[in-house]
């Protein structure tokens, strides 16, 4: 197998369809553990009778569970040795792996195909379709949506149903069946919406602030305590049994008896009381979270496991294996079908997999520009789903998803995608992105997650008022990368300087870490959409109206030229003013209209590290830490890292990770993650359980990640990145640590498929 320094070729894309597997849990120890744990009040609480010799499959599970004995046969202080263990194995399955790969790589075509995508999105619809209509067929309708109050418990009855699936189809069914209901038999969407929010464990958008919940396990185990008359001694033992906050309160609720029975919980209810926690501060907050927790958790259902959805909730950490994009998908063909329904005067009536195809385009790109369910939902019943663009144009104070870049390898890869086409190459800055949003002269600044960050940047908010004095706009929508600025010197900071500012309580007086704004992009002038113009167009119109100040506001540095010598230099002149590499373009037509929320082949990134690398960097999510040994003692010697698996929610191992840090990157790294250890894993990390080096010293509750390069990507018989589709996970060889991502969450790491598709392209290179 070749070196990637060795490869060279074209830049090819993959674009497979993931399917989701539902895998069998293969050993009985941890079924008889939770069987242990709930005893007889939990089979009840299920209507389902267990015996230690009947095992119900668990979801998403593709490893076998290893027994407790064995478990603990596992050193406590295993040595950490940069994956040379990982490295002897794979090497000697290398040569086997050739010829699968020189297969895999006949049998796909990685070129981007709109026709076969379309054949791809028509033919999944019809699935969809048949799958939707055998739920019909087999569900009863719920007469309990129809209420003025609908019943939690026809909530969390779909989450119990949505965790035990494991097929992404199925799920899209259960929801869109739902949905459909409450369409049929409310007067208004208020309650759908709500719903909405519950289902993907938020309460609102992004970028409302003061809406999370995550509230801390000592605070819930309170609670739960308080509520059913546990010691709290008790509730931390069986969340140490089982790992799971919200099963410990069902158990907990199994074991109260009542006196009489409270007033039933409904989905108002619990959004309102949840919406009162997240937004309650100040000093008697954590009596007055705990007295609402309480007021609910004595009202829930045994039956419906209401307590442990609740309890998931208020954690932050639902974890039904549901992504976002399946909702999205899910409420389109409800409102395909609703449509339908009513046009049929209540008959239902077979739907074409074509318009249902056309309108889950529709309402992800309708999401892609409104980020707001409320808004979506109510211009969808309003105005009708194939309407919905017409009615969810960008507006100033709602930030639109960023459009994203494809990493490539070459200079000449880039030439080869762009042949006879005008492009540009613009300075890829090392800082972070920041969309500004101009209106009734009020400035937000908000991240690439749209979370809102003017009150981290309130130096960034005077730089846009400081230009917009003098010139003449109402409002717009700016694309920029916020970047540490040396003000005596004139020269940019590296990130990890930016990183030390503040993030909260920001004084504009006491900041020492300047900020220079470099715009690349406008998105709206004027009350004007500029995203369906080219980027010549929209470059011209920025130019135009916009004026820079020098170290506060600049224009991206810029240079279109199709010569190859030219734009090696120009890359170069790139590290050398301190920036990552460069951006290129598509300049004029069609291609060149900015795509919210799309990783687009018309954006390219090319950084200096990527010519001797996988051609792009990881952002990986840190889930278990080794043990140090030697000058490393006191610390973590080396971490295990996972990609995020956008369809089930899944964290999958890729590698672990021990060069690149320095003793204060691993002394900061302590102190930062020690207190997030947990005492077992996440029942969504999906990890090789058969295998002792597999297994970190410690977990961790997921919440950083590292960004990482790379020499290459193998298939691995230790690692699950990306396992469902080749049989074995992808891992990273020879991984080293570049920085921690602190402008990213979890859901933002690269994904499997990402993994995937690296992997795909590298096998076609060689």
């Amino acid at each position: 197998m070749y070196s990637l320094r060795q490869r060279t070729g074209y830049l090819l894309l993959s674009n497979f369809k993931r399917v989701r597997t539902s895998p069998c849990l293969s050993n009985m120890a941890q079924q008889q553990t939770l069987g242990r744990f709930f005893g007889r009040s939990f089979s009840e609480a299920n209507n389902n009778t267990t015996s230690t010799s009947t095992t119900k499959p668990l979801k998403r599970t593709n490893d076998k569970i290893v027994s407790p004995e064995s478990s603990a046969k596992r050193p406590k202080n295993e040595k950490f040795d940069e994956v040379k263990e990982e490295e002897e194995e794979e090497e000697k399955e290398e040569e086997e792996e050739k010829e699968e790969e020189k297969e895999e790589g006949e049998e796909s075509n990685l070129k981007e195909d709109s026709a076969s995508e379309d054949s791809n999105s028509k033919s999944e619809a019809e699935t969809l379709i048949k799958l939707s209509e055998e739920q019909q067929q087999n569900a009863k309708t719920d007469k309990s949506l129809s209420g003025s109050k609908i019943p939690y418990s026809s909530l969390t009855d779909m989450f119990e149903k949505v965790e035990q699936e494991s097929s992404r189809l199925k799920i899209t069914a259960l929801i869109s069946e739902y949905f459909l209901e409450v369409l049929q038999q409310q007067n208004d969407v208020s309650k759908l919406i709500k719903i909405i929010y519950l289902l993907i464990n938020r309460l609102g958008p992004d970028y409302e602030p003061d809406l999370e919940l995550g509230l801390g396990e000592t605070l819930l185990i309170k609670a739960i305590s308080e509520c059913y008359g546990r010691t709290p001694a008790k509730i931390k033992q069986d969340y140490k049994e089982v790992g799971d906050l919200g099963l410990v309160a069902q158990k907990s609720r199994s074991g109260q008896p009542t006196m009489f029975k409270p007033a039933t919980l409904d989905i108002d209810t619990v959004f309102d009381n949840l919406t009162k926690i997240a937004k309650s501060t100040g000093k008697n907050s954590s009596s007055k979270k705990i007295g609402l927790i309480n007021k609910m958790l004595t009202a829930c259902e045994l039956k419906h496991n209401e307590a442990k959805f609740l309890v998931r909730s208020l954690e932050g950490k639902l974890r039904i294996g549901l992504a976002e994009k399946t909702v999205l998908i899910g409420l389109a063909q409800a409102f395909v079908n609703y449509e339908n329904w009513k046009l049929h005067d209540g008959q239902k009536r077979r739907i074409d997999a074509s318009k249902l195809a056309a309108a889950e385009d529709i309402i992800r790109e309708a999401f892609s520009r409104i980020p707001n369910y409320e808004i979506i939902i109510n211009n969808a019943y309003k105005y009708g789903i194939f309407n919905l663009l017409e009615h969810c144009q960008l507006t100033p104070g709602i930030p639109l998803k960023p459009m994203l870049a494809k990493p490539t390898k070459s200079m000449s890869e880039v030439l080869d995608r762009f042949q006879d086409e005008k492009f540009t190459c613009e300075y890829k800055y090392d800082g972070e992105r920041a969309q500004i949003h101009l209106f009734n002269g009020e400035v937000r600044v908000y991240s690439r997650n749209s979370e809102d960050m003017s009150q981290r940047y309130p130096d960034l908010i005077s730089i846009i008022k400081e230009f917009s004095k003098t010139q003449e706009h109402t409002s717009m929508i700016l694309d920029c990368e916020a970047v540490a600025w040396d003000r005596v010197n004139k020269k940019i900071l590296p990130f990890q300087v930016l990183s030390t500012r503040k993030r909260k309580d920001v004084n504009e007086k006491d900041i020492t870490v300047h900020i220079c704004l470099f715009a690349f992009d406008l998105l709206l002038y004027n009350n004007d959409s500029l995203i369906t113009k080219s980027l010549q167009q929209r470059r011209e119109i920025m130019f135009k109206h916009l004026k820079p100040i020098e170290g506060k506001f600049q224009f991206a540095t810029a240079k279109d030229s199709a010569s190859l010598e030219v734009l090696q230099q120009f890359l170069e002149q790139s590290v050398k003013d301190s920036c990552e590499g460069l951006m290129v373009k598509m300049l004029e037509g069609t291609e060149s209209y900015y795509e919210p929320s799309k990783r687009s082949r018309n954006w390219l990134k090319l950084k200096k590290d990527y010519l001797e690398g996988v051609g792009d960097s990881l952002d990986l999510v840190v889930i278990g830490a080794y043990n140090g040994r030697g000058k490393r003692t006191g610390t973590y010697g080396g971490f295990l890292l996972a990609s995020y698996n956008q369809d089930t929610g899944d964290l999958e191992t890729t590698c672990k990770i021990g060069t690149g840090f320095s003793d204060e990157d691993l002394t900061n790294l302590y102190q930062k993650l020690h207190p997030t250890e947990i005492p077992k894993p996440k029942e969504y990390f999906v990890y090789d359980k058969a295998n002792s080096n597999a297994v970190p010293d410690v977990w961790f509750d997921p919440s950083m990640l590292f960004e990482v390069l790379t020499a290459d990507l193998s298939l691995s018989p230790i690692y699950k990145a990306a396992h469902s589709e080749y049989g074995k996970g992808i891992s990273l060889r020879f991984p080293r640590f570049i920085r921690v991502r602190d402008d990213k969450s979890i859901e933002d790491a690269t994904s499997s498929s990402e993994v995937s598709e690296f992997y795909q392209r590298q096998a076609h290179l060689s």
